[in-house]
């Protein structure tokens, strides 16, 4: 935790797991170890792309307050993932029992004549988590169809080798069928011939 002259602030940069077109905060805690109400105020140099929530306020006495900064969606993500923007927290002693409606701009003024304790704060970009594989990177179970899995528990892969083996034994069925009939056919057609024959060697006698 960092110390300041009013403020106690945690932590002392802004780390951010950048993902592209997607909206990232990050905390950071204020901590008053005083008797004194501070006053506090956070400016960017790029207030378009951060929202703070809140951007001002007061810590009371032996108190905390937390702030959520808010990183806009990044249409592309910048050279070496190096981030040059800046935070300014400026606190001062309040008055007490002030709110954040007593707050003015001209408390933080050092030309107002009030000592306006400053700490700069940068933002860094880090890696996001990444999730666990479910299943190792190149095992058999993997790259194997088999391993391909309905919603209803069971085995795609088996369930099409079992229509597969159907559909043959339907497939020798049907042929065996045809087979059957043209057999016979071709019987009665050679039964049909001798038939004829017999009948014109009676003729001939």
């Amino acid at each position: 935790m960092t110390s300041g002259e009013l403020l106690q602030i945690h932590p002392q940069e802004l780390q951010f797991p950048f993902e592209l077109r997607k909206q990232i905060s990050c905390s950071l805690q204020l901590s008053n170890k005083s008797d004194n109400y501070v006053a506090f105020k956070v400016k960017t140099t790029n207030p378009k792309k951060y929202c703070v929530r809140p951007n001002n306020g007061v810590v009371l006495p032996r108190s905390t307050c937390d702030i959520t900064v808010t990183m806009q969606g990044q249409k592309e993500a910048p050279p070496d993932m190096q981030c040059k923007d800046k935070f300014l927290l400026q606190s001062v002693v309040a008055s007490p029992g002030a709110t954040a409606k007593d707050i003015t701009p001209e408390m933080f003024n050092k030309e107002s004549g009030y000592e306006v304790d400053e700490f700069k704060l940068r933002v860094v970009y880090v890696a996001p988590p990444q999730p666990p594989s479910p299943v190792r990177e190149g095992s058999d179970e993997e790259s194997s169809p088999r391993a391909s899995v309905s919603e209803n528990g069971h085995s795609s892969a088996v369930q099409f080798q079992a229509s597969k083996a159907f559909n043959e034994r339907v497939e020798q069925k049907d042929t065996s069928f045809q087979a059957k009939t043209l057999i016979s056919k071709v019987t009665e057609e050679r039964n049909s011939v001798i038939q004829q024959n017999k009948r014109l060697q009676q003729e001939l006698v």
